[in-house]
């Protein structure tokens, strides 16, 4: 399944739906729907704010079900920006002594099975992967 919105915040309800519908049908517990849906709103958020800078884009989001295994995918034709590329966050220093930023996508590398980020064809693809457990 696909769904294309533009990349503003005020569609991340609706990419959350998009997302929820089908972890619904993939019999998906709530701890599980929860995690994927933490790292679904900061990864199209990080491209609501700043794929595009000041113009107007789209972001493309796809969910497959590959044999139990939920794997979404996000892609977007602004500038390019590999979150994964950043180091962690030394999560042993306390926030005070922490660099802004960068704390999000370390929950999506922690909480999803795999994450991976490739610039191919003038597009920005982030592809992540969760094991849905049946209850």
């Amino acid at each position: 399944m696909e769904l294309v919105v533009e990349a503003k915040t005020e569609k991340l309800d609706e990419v959350i739906d998009f997302i929820d519908g089908f972890l619904e049908e993939m019999d998906c517990p709530m701890k599980t729907m929860t995690q994927i849906d933490v790292a679904v709103e900061e990864i199209f958020v990080n491209i609501a704010h700043y794929a595009y800078g000041a113009c107007d884009g789209t972001a493309q989001i796809s969910i497959t079900d590959d044999d139990g295994v939920a794997e979404i995918t996000f892609k977007d034709s602004g500038t390019p920006y590999d979150p994964l590329s950043r180091p962690d966050p030394d999560t042993t220093l306390s926030a005070e002594e922490r660099q802004i930023g960068g704390l999000g996508i370390y929950i999506v590398k922690k909480t999803m099975d795999s994450v991976s980020y490739e610039y191919r064809d003038g597009c920005n693809i982030f592809t992540m992967r969760k094991t849905i457990k049946c209850l």
